[in-house]
């Protein structure tokens, strides 16, 4: 690979002039000399520093309404000439054609442009041919010119300044350039997405762009045999205030626990241990809620996350920390909650500062991948349809939306059994639906917890009458349940005949 190149001459044409000056003022203090066109040009002399015009080196005008500006043999030349190449010498000189050291650029804000619900027309303006040219020429000639695709990038270019002035080492061009290809492929994805979802308005997606950035090693993976990674900004969602390094599984439990506890609009705890809630409960304050949602398997609480949607005080921090967990999320903690919580040195704790944004869940199967809509269904009073007992009460739908919320969240085949607004047991994961169910009351008697007026939620319909025989049994009054099964009939017509309360939804919510 080269040696260290000096910097002479940079090309500088950006969208955004923010973080740009600090920048200018340091070249410049180097002697580099800037190359530019249009509002990046007027913005570098506002500044008092001297910047040769684009124009003047093309011999041509932006034109086409600011489309091409900088596409010209005389700019690309600069860039991609390679100065160990003897041929590529001649030709630039033969063609006056200065050499460019230094590309700075950003790219018209396309995504931006199309969440603002701006016309077509306009987002078509907003895709950049220039930017996307310059950054992969340079990017491309990365042994001899350094690439700035992004202000993200600025701090890099900055340090390098600051460490041997206006020159660059080849293990920073190489950097940078990864940098550029990962801004451009961004972008391609991006307006890829937006063609196959909309300006071509395809049935289906034709393609699969994923663009995602932000890297951060796990320890491992599930395992310690297994590499693990996580992909994305985790700093934009939590604040980290405590704990040891966030691990792959920890990060599956984080993603199930938020997507629960958005649920829920009371003041709400809940306990999950490997992405099931193993406890949940919806109490009038903070210290009731986690003292119900503890008591529903104190067992299984031992080393799981705890989530609530309310600001975590010091009474409810007193008794949480009387048990062994990983990790604690919260929209906030009072001073003393956190001297309580901090007491032991690895437990992670996080502040929740963004709700989830994503509409869909991708993953690898087969040597490819499945996309589905993330499932946002939550089923209120006008979706519940009679079909056993002659009315609803308000505890029972209460206690059967409840059940519901935190059915939907279980691995399949899954069963929840709430009272009061609390779970009282759920069997998940389970190969049938009566194994689910025992499970279920199995675990709620272990604890001592009753029954009686309890709630039972399916994930699925029921082929066979046995489950609402074997809940009625247990003591459950109400049962709720998407229905479509050829056999409804069996489980609607025990319920009619054993004074048992059921609704059916017409919303399966399975989980794989």
């Amino acid at each position: 690979m080269s040696e260290i190149k000096p910097i002479r001459t940079a090309l500088v044409s950006v969208y955004h002039k923010d973080g740009l000056d600090e920048i200018l003022r340091k070249l410049h203090a180097d002697g580099v000399k800037f190359l530019s066109t249009g509002g990046t040009r007027a913005f570098i002399e506002s500044l008092g520093m001297p910047c040769d015009a684009v124009e003047d080196l093309t011999s041509y005008p932006s034109i086409l309404g600011g489309r091409v500006k900088t596409l010209h043999p005389k700019v690309f030349g600069g860039i991609l000439t390679r100065r160990d190449n003897e041929t590529d010498r001649e030709q630039i000189a033969q063609y006056e054609i200065p050499e460019i050291d230094l590309v700075i650029v950003d790219l018209y804000p396309f995504e931006a442009t199309v969440a603002s619900g701006a016309p077509l027309q306009d987002i078509i303006e907003k895709i950049d041919i220039g930017g996307i040219s310059l950054i992969r020429a340079a990017a491309k000639n990365y042994k001899d010119v350094v690439i700035v695709a992004s202000k993200k990038q600025y701090p890099i270019l900055a340090g390098m300044l600051d460490a041997h002035g206006a020159s660059s080492t080849p293990e920073e061009r190489l950097i940078l350039a990864r940098e550029a290809f990962g801004v451009s492929s961004y972008y391609d994805s991006a307006i890829f997405n937006y063609f196959d979802k909309t300006a071509c308005a395809p049935a289906a997606p034709t393609g699969l762009r994923l663009a995602i950035d932000g890297s951060k090693p796990m320890r491992y993976g599930e395992n310690p045999h297994q590499e693990g990674f996580f992909f994305g900004d985790f700093n934009a969602m939590f604040d980290q205030l405590h704990g040891k390094e966030i691990s792959y599984n920890n990060l599956l439990d984080i993603d199930a626990a938020v997507s629960l506890i958005e649920e829920f609009d009371e003041t709400t705890v809940a306990v999950l241990k490997h992405n099931n809630a193993c406890g949940l409960a919806s109490r009038g304050t903070m210290l009731e809620a986690w003292r119900d949602a503890l008591a529903g398997d104190p067992v299984s609480a031992f080393g799981g996350v705890i989530i609530t949607n309310r600001e975590v005080d010091a009474a409810t921090a007193e008794e949480i920390n009387k048990i062994f967990f990983e990790v604690i999320i919260a929209p906030a903690y009072t001073e003393d909650a956190l001297a309580i919580l901090m007491q032991k040195k690895n437990r992670i704790i996080l502040v929740q500062k963004q709700a989830l944004k994503s509409t869909h869940s991708v993953r690898t199967i087969l040597n490819g991948a499945l996309m589905q809509q993330r499932d946002t269904k939550v089923e209120t009073l006008d979706d519940l349809k009679l079909v056993a007992g002659d009315s609803l009460t308000d505890e029972q739908i209460a206690d059967m939306l409840f059940a519901n919320k935190i059915v939907k969240h279980s691995k399949s085949n899954a069963i929840v059994l709430a009272h009061n607004r609390m779970l009282l047991g759920s069997g998940v994961g389970q190969t049938s639906r009566v194994d689910a169910l025992r499970h279920a009351i199995d675990k709620a008697h272990s604890f001592d917890l009753d029954l009686k007026g309890a709630a039972m939620a399916s994930d699925a319909f029921f082929p066979f009458a046995d489950c609402v025989e074997i809940a009625h049994k247990a003591g459950v009054t109400s049962v709720i349940q998407p229905g479509g099964s050829i056999r409804d009939t069996d489980s609607v017509d025990y319920c009619k005949a054993n004074g048992m309360t059921m609704v059916m939804t017409g919303f399966r919510h399975f989980k794989h």
